[in-house]
């Protein structure tokens, strides 16, 4: 049932059990006091699952909530031992996982090894920039160099990762002063060498400045070969203005449409952040072909975390290309105080990071998430051809209306669009006459 609710500003619906939840009598919601942490101190919702149900149970679980891929859950992968020691050494979580396809005569086996990395800030956010983007380049070279160990041929850094996500203050200054070129930038550079390397395809979003027009800061993702060329990059398209995401303040909304980059190991193309909100955005780099679709991001659990692993493993159905999705790390505190817009106190922190990044397929099945709360390193075998094999059994792009759609959104976008609404007679001629 649906009850109306009075307020100053405007109407609320709200279901009753919403409103039970809200009544002075209602029992507090439980869980972990910390953000960092789910109740019970688990890492993961799956660490918590394994952990309180038997084990037939927890993979009965498993499968409704991830999927199979070719009859089972995703497969672990086995790592060099020297890998799991630089986990161990250098403190970051680290888990393996294959997606499996069928074996087709006419086609050969085409598996690609993915690395997504995510990590917390390493210094203060009042330390010199400098010094945090070194900081941050040291740590993130440990899990660079650990991926290229495993054999990674193709490697995503998380939103913005030379940096604090500091979009948050409105404050222009420090946080510009991280941006820098993405064609020949010091981060960039450092790319390139790890790079050729590990003969590993590197993405590397980073705060850009175009230096060749105006100076103009962009929200870019850099895409290097495994030769260590720079292949190209691609601003983020979609930019939020939402809770403490003022991220209009520092940039705009990306130019460079929706390009996808053909590398020695699959066709790849970056939906940045925000991005994976808009069901479009998706579609249109699987139109252009893609065959991994990376998601680095920079969310907080208060705004996006149940959204978060429905997302990306909607848009690898609906497309049927593989989704890695990468979300930073930890709470990050600012120097001076903020507001969200909202009426509520202002506050030094954006919110908890909650990592759990992870790999969706074509097929509805996804790996488990890496921690809400370490850095870490997933290291996931895609089968390309699998991509292919969904697509051939589900016939989503053969069923599409693609004419159709065209012709909306050509009146949809005309000024004097008028929505096809069949309206039912005995409501009346005026909401007013609505009678629930």
């Amino acid at each position: 049932m649906v009850t109306e609710v009075a307020s100053d500003s405007f109407l609320e619906l709200r279901t009753e059990a919403s409103l039970a939840m809200e009544s002075p009598d209602a029992p507090p919601m439980k869980g972990s006091v910390d953000p960092g942490t789910l109740a019970g101190g688990y890492e993961t919702l799956e660490d918590m699952l394994r952990t309180r149900l038997p084990p037939e149970e927890f993979a009965d679980a498993m499968r409704v909530m991830q999927g199979s891929n070719m009859g089972a859950a995703v497969r672990t992968l086995d790592v060099p031992a020297e890998v799991t020691a630089a986990a161990d050494v250098g403190d970051f979580d680290l888990k393996a996982y294959q997606f499996l396809g069928a074996r087709e005569q006419m086609r050969h086996d085409r598996v690609t090894r993915l690395g997504l990395v995510q990590n917390k800030i390493v210094l203060p956010t009042d330390a010199p920039v400098e010094d945090q983007r070194e900081a941050l380049w040291k740590r993130c070279c440990e899990m660079i160099d650990a991926a290229g160990a495993a054999g990674v041929n193709v490697l995503c850094l998380q939103e913005a990762w030379t940096m604090p996500f500091g979009f948050c203050t409105r404050e222009k200054y420090p946080w510009v002063e991280f941006a820098e070129p993405a064609e020949d930038g010091p981060t960039t550079r450092l790319m390139q060498r790890k790079a050729r390397q590990w003969n590993m395809v590197i993405v590397s979003p980073i705060l850009e400045r175009d230096e060749r027009h105006g100076g103009t800061v962009w929200n870019t993702a850099v895409v290097i070969s495994n030769n260590g060329r720079f292949l190209g990059k691609h601003r983020k398209n979609h930019i939020p203005r939402v809770g403490d995401f003022n991220e209009s303040t520092y940039y705009m909304e990306g130019n460079t449409g929706h390009p996808v980059f053909e590398t020695a190991f699959g066709k790849i193309a970056i939906n940045i952040c925000y991005g994976r909100h808009h069901p479009l955005n998706w579609q249109a780099f699987g139109l252009n072909g893609a065959e991994i679709v990376f998601n680095p991001s920079a969310t907080v659990g208060g705004l996006s975390e149940p959204m978060w692993s429905v997302e990306g493993r909607n848009a690898a159905i609906a497309n049927n290309y593989y989704v890695a999705s990468i979300n930073r790390v930890g709470t990050e505190h600012f120097p001076n105080k903020f507001t969200s817009g909202d009426g509520g106190e202002a506050h030094n922190d954006f919110g908890h990071f909650y990592g759990s990044s992870y790999v969706a397929g074509p097929d509805a099945s996804r790996t488990p998430s890496l921690s809400r709360s370490r850095d870490g390193l997933m290291v996931c075998d895609v089968n390309l051809g699998l991509c292919r094999q969904v697509k051939d059994k589900w016939g989503f792009q053969m069923t599409a209306r693609y004419d159709m759609y065209a012709e909306f959104f050509r009146k949809f976008t005309d000024m004097n669009y008028e929505p096809q609404v069949i309206r039912d007679p005995s409501l009346g001629d005026s909401e007013e006459d609505f009678n629930f």
